[in-house]
């Protein structure tokens, strides 16, 4: 849980083999500014830069108290009709007893384009809407709490 309140990633859980370092949130650990390294190439194809691309996102449900299940899949409109159109799935998913609440991580497309947008988690008692969060970040984004 811990993990999980500062947006530290789990790699096969909040990431698989599809996502890049951007896709996760990790832009900072690439060495743009180094002549070549290995992958560069790669990170640069058209279709690793395109929109519509999943990215790792945090959310918060509307009601604090439900915790999504992982592996639940995600919906940006819950009566479209079947079969609906997924838009990504939790990844981690945790009661926080720091924050009083559930956080949850997840994949979405154009996940950082939706800050503040409702998505819909159908499950087979109901639907379960939860906000898309900037960042992945729920306990101290600042770091204030960190001392030298």
């Amino acid at each position: 849980v811990l993990r999980a309140e500062k947006g530290y990633i789990i790699v096969g859980q909040d990431t698989d083999g599809t996502l890049t370092p951007d896709d996760a949130g990790l832009t900072w650990a690439i060495g743009k500014a180094k002549p070549d390294f290995v992958g560069k190439r790669s990170l640069t194809r058209p279709d690793m830069v395109a929109k519509g691309r999943k990215q790792l996102v945090g959310l918060l449900t509307d009601d604090p108290k439900v915790v999504l299940q992982e592996g639940a899949q995600i919906v940006a409109d819950p009566a479209q009709p079947k079969p609906m159109t997924m838009i990504g799935h939790v990844t981690s998913s945790y009661w926080s007893d720091a924050l009083g609440r559930s956080i949850a991580m997840a994949v979405v497309v154009d996940g950082r384009d939706r800050d503040g947008q409702t998505l819909h988690v159908p499950m087979p008692d109901g639907t379960i809407t939860a906000k898309v969060v900037k960042g992945t970040v729920f306990l101290d984004p600042e770091n204030a709490r960190i001392s030298v």
